[in-house]
């Protein structure tokens, strides 16, 4: 029961997290998939340099929800699953693996679900504002310490790529710390949280790729720069 209920959260977090809103906005309100313009990416820059403001913010909102929507509903199987546990019998993987790690498994799997979404051919955005949703959701002082990097970075150097990537690096230790300080050491419990976070860092670099590539050749697209002259496909895509 427990390896179903770890495996159904997985499942369900990929379906919310496969639920692309830029696709789905840019379709219904404008009639054309987002992907087909500006950088090509789905996700809430391209929907503002494509559609303007407004889009992009209710884009950046229902992406940030995703994540959160995700890590609540597992927060609530954790809670059932510790009752449960205290009248069954679990396994040594369900004890060590599954049980208090369901909103990890969530957070993971959301992320993914963004990403590659099987609504949309696998082809989804880079899964910053989701996992900012779930970063927040889980610790909002730690997703904030991370948001509050990513605009710095965004708002002195213009580049929401590289904002996006320095967070996600810094994600990771910033959480460590974190707990380190709150557990006074006791990470026992937490190993699956701060994997987690590698995960989604590195899901969130990798995805990036192409910016790094940008950013390296200096011809990475700029925050509300003027439009810029077509680029070629092997170094299209922004955040």
């Amino acid at each position: 029961m427990v390896l179903t209920i770890a495996i159904l959260t997985a499942v369900l977090s990929y379906l919310i997290g496969s639920i692309n809103t830029s696709i789905i906005l840019s379709k219904s309100i404008y009639g054309t998939d987002i992907r087909t313009s500006g950088s090509g990416n789905a996700g809430a820059t391209n929907m503002l340099r494509t559609h303007g403001k407004g889009i992009a913010i209710a884009t950046l909102i229902c992406d940030v929800l995703k994540g959160a929507i995700a890590i609540v509903l597992a927060s609530w199987a954790d809670n059932a699953l510790n009752d449960f546990a205290k009248t069954a019998i679990l396994t040594p993987f369900e004890n060590q693996y599954i049980l208090g790690n369901l909103k990890y498994i969530a957070g993971v799997f959301v992320a993914l679900g963004h990403d590659f979404p099987v609504f949309f051919g696998f082809r989804g955005g880079k899964g910053v504002a989701t996992s900012l949703g779930v970063a927040i959701t889980l610790d909002w002082q730690v997703g904030l310490i991370v948001a509050a990097v990513a605009l710095l970075i965004m708002a002195s150097s213009r580049y929401v790529s590289l904002g996006s990537i320095c967070a996600a690096a810094l994600y990771p230790f910033v959480l460590f710390t974190y707990l380190m300080a709150k557990e006074q050491s006791n990470l026992d419990d937490k190993i699956g949280y701060i994997i987690m976070s590698f995960v989604l860092a590195l899901l969130l670099i990798i995805k990036h790729h192409s910016n790094i590539k940008k950013l390296r050749l200096g011809t990475e697209n700029k925050l509300f720069a003027k439009k810029e002259e077509p680029e070629s496909e092997e170094i299209k895509e922004d955040e």
